[in-house]
């Protein structure tokens, strides 16, 4: 049987490395990876503000929403939270940015808008890597969910899943899984090869 590729996901000629390792794996590059001629942005009321940004920061996180672990992502990577916000630097550069989300409805839907303000070309100028969304109860995300999250991570350069981490809510702020060791790693890595 042959498995067709979906363009918006993946770019043809992507193979994922039958044995990975920490270091080696990073999410594949999207088809889109930057403002696209002729998208329309989406209506005013789901649109995130910009906001110009004082001091400077290697990576600045966006949360889709309230609520979408922004701070916490933010702290992780030794980031900066925009506060929802699309981030104007005034130096005028272009920021590299991470936009995050939760795994419901509700926050993919915030991920959407985003993505589709980006890559509509209504947001201010930024490097965006990509969208990283962060399990919204311990368990096995539904279906259903996991399925909007592809779809929804098709609009970005590249798509993180994070799974629950029960020892945050009770104030341990290490990143304790394989996945968050991996996200690290590559967003770490996508923040020096692109200085």
């Amino acid at each position: 049987m042959q498995r067709s590729l979906n363009p918006w996901i993946t770019s043809p000629g992507t193979e994922t490395p039958e044995e990975e390792t920490l270091d080696a794996y990073m999410p594949p590059a999207a088809v889109i990876s930057a403002p696209l001629k002729g998208m329309v942005e989406p209506d005013a009321a789901d649109r995130l503000a910009r906001r110009t940004m004082t001091g400077s920061a290697a990576l600045w996180i966006i949360g889709a929403h309230g609520g979408a672990g922004e701070s916490r992502v933010a702290d992780l990577l030794g980031a900066r939270a925009t506060d929802h916000c699309w981030p104007v630097l005034q130096d005028g550069s272009e920021p590299r940015v991470l936009l995050v989300c939760r795994a419901d409805m509700r926050g993919l839907t915030a991920a959407r808008s985003a993505l589709t303000q980006w890559v509509s070309g209504a947001t201010p100028k930024a490097d965006l890597l990509g969208l990283a969304v962060l399990a919204d109860a311990p368990g096995k995300t539904p279906k259903a969910l996991r399925d909007f999250t592809s779809i929804v991570g098709g609009g970005a350069p590249r798509l993180w899943t994070l799974p629950w981490v029960e020892a945050w809510r009770l104030g341990d702020d290490t990143a304790p899984t394989r996945e968050f060791h991996r996200f690290i790693t590559d967003i770490a890595t996508l923040t020096t090869n692109n200085t």
